[in-house]
């Protein structure tokens, strides 16, 4: 599969470094997410992640929810995709004096479009004008 980076300074905070594995497991479960078999590994600031996911939104997602963890350098994938087909989703990393209409401009050439990127990020995203530096945010295709 493949690496993702991620700013380790940035993110939701988890305690302890031991129960990472089992605390990110916990917060995709409650979220809801179709996937089966998940397991995470936790070494150092690299997360590993396998089980098969319904959907590439669903992968991506997941992928995303772990790295943006306080902590997480990596995210080494692992998943498979049940109902998969070619992604055409971008990663953006948000520096500062982003917001997401200036991100649907870059993208979309349309700051109005800030609700695809808001939609996309969900439930990652509760407020679209909460992102911090750092954060690894979904862009899909139009």
């Amino acid at each position: 599969m493949a690496e993702f980076s991620f700013e380790p300074g940035a993110g939701n905070k988890l305690e302890g470094e031991a129960v990472k594995a089992e605390q990110l497991k916990d917060l995709i479960g409650k979220v809801g997410f179709e996937v089966e078999e998940l397991d995470i590994v936790s070494d150092g600031d690299t997360v590993t992640i396998s089980g098969t996911a319904k959907d590439d939104e669903t992968r991506e997602k997941i992928i995303i929810m772990a790295g943006n963890t306080f902590g997480v350098a990596t995210v080494d994938d692992k998943m498979i995709v049940k109902a998969g087909g070619t992604s055409k989703t971008q990663m953006h990393t948000v520096v500062a004096g982003d917001t997401l209409g200036k991100i649907a401009k870059q993208y979309y050439e349309n700051a109005m479009k800030y609700t695809v990127i808001f939609e996309a990020n969900k439930p990652m995203l509760k407020n679209a004008d909460n992102i911090f530096v750092g954060q690894v945010l979904r862009i899909p295709a139009l």
